[in-house]
């Protein structure tokens, strides 16, 4: 790890020694599956969502969706309740874990696991569900059964989820986690025609990088209208876009799907990458990064003028830029640049750029 103040993270009253927290998913799927992303570097885990009865999923149930993304058609905890409260939870906290425990998917649910997963140890309640109307009562109940901080998963796929999330608040909720998976989503293996996954249609659901500027807008527009921490998740593959994530509202950084395709040790790059970010950046702390962007996330069209700026000893003729211009407008020969009056400014071609040979210097 990092040295400790550089990605120390105040949630909810808990000190993190790093912004990271294992969302709910595969890597969760028991108290020694927690305990694995603890010692590996995360600073917060969550548990899969425990339910009144084990899941039952298809096979296959997880298939890469393209570079870096997912789909799945996994369902929630596929063992008990009472294993979690009573073996599961206290496993992850006797290693020193701080454990957020993922309830769902409904009110009855939480009456039956709220008050026993606070008892068992964790340190945050996260109640999800598939739809937005019963989330309201849920909340209420849920504070009622629990003096620790109850957060609610979002799901992009609601008709309105900046509405709930103002409503979730209102009703006593005191985070928020942003965003749950996106879909439903289909893939196909065109040697047979066959979905990827199994389950209905084969249907799944997409995360991993695909997701990402989809849930940097939903944690944007939260962190517009609310104080309240928020825990980004969706399509955190890199440092890079783990600041991001800060950036655009978040007060923490989820990750489910990038520690699954690059291996638990992701979580020490992560961190590392995370604390020379800051330091580069002249961040001096995860906290004075998040909501950095709001700022410049202004209501109106912005024209933002902007020069190429060309760097030659950084630039290895890969011809990424002549390539990608709509215009046909740039040339390069022999590690000159040229650009024609076809140019429209649209700015991809500093975008595709490998080395940063190329790119764009505003005022």
């Amino acid at each position: 790890m990092p040295e400790a103040g550089k990605l120390s993270t105040e949630l909810l009253g808990l000190t993190l020694r790093s912004p990271f927290v294992l969302g709910s998913g595969p890597l969760s799927y028991d108290g020694h599956g927690l305990v694995r992303a603890h010692h590996a570097g995360a600073g917060a885990v969550t548990t899969k969502t425990i339910r009144d009865s084990p899941a039952r999923n298809p096979y296959p149930h997880i298939a890469m969706a393209g570079r870096d993304s997912m789909i799945n058609s996994e369902k929630w905890s596929d063992i008990t309740g009472d294993a979690w409260v009573n073996e599961e939870i206290p496993r992850a906290k006797a290693a020193g874990a701080i454990v957020i425990g993922s309830i769902g998917h409904s009110l009855a649910e939480v009456r039956h696991w709220v008050a026993r997963v606070d008892a068992a140890g964790a340190d945050i309640i996260e109640l999800v569900s598939y739809g937005e109307r019963e989330m309201l009562s849920m909340v209420r109940l849920a504070k009622r059964q629990s003096h620790k901080p109850v957060i609610v998963k979002l799901s992009p796929n609601w008709r309105d989820p900046l509405s709930c999330a103002r409503a979730v608040l209102t009703a006593g909720a005191d985070g928020l986690t942003a965003m749950d998976s996106v879909g439903p989503v289909l893939r196909l293996d065109i040697e047979t025609g066959k979905p990827l996954v199994g389950g209905p249609r084969g249907f799944g659901w997409l995360s991993g990088a695909a997701i990402k500027p989809i849930v940097l807008r939903h944690v944007a527009e939260i962190a517009g209208i609310c104080k309240k921490p928020i825990i980004g998740i969706g399509g955190v593959m890199t440092a890079e876009d783990a600041l991001e994530m800060l950036m655009a509202g978040a007060s923490a950084v989820g990750v489910c799907t990038a520690p699954m395709v690059k291996g638990l040790g992701h979580f020490a790059r992560l961190n590392e990458g995370l604390a020379r970010l800051l330091e580069r950046l002249s961040y001096d702390s995860v906290a004075s990064a998040s909501r950095a962007a709001l700022p410049h996330l202004n209501e109106a069209e912005e024209l933002r003028p902007f020069d190429f700026v060309y760097k030659p000893e950084l630039c290895t003729s890969c011809n990424a830029c002549v390539r990608a211009c709509p215009y046909a407008a740039r040339a390069l020969e022999v590690k000159a640049m040229s650009v024609s009056d076809e140019c429209r400014h649209c700015g991809l071609c500093a975008s595709v750029c490998p080395t940063a040979a190329l790119s764009l210097k505003g005022p």
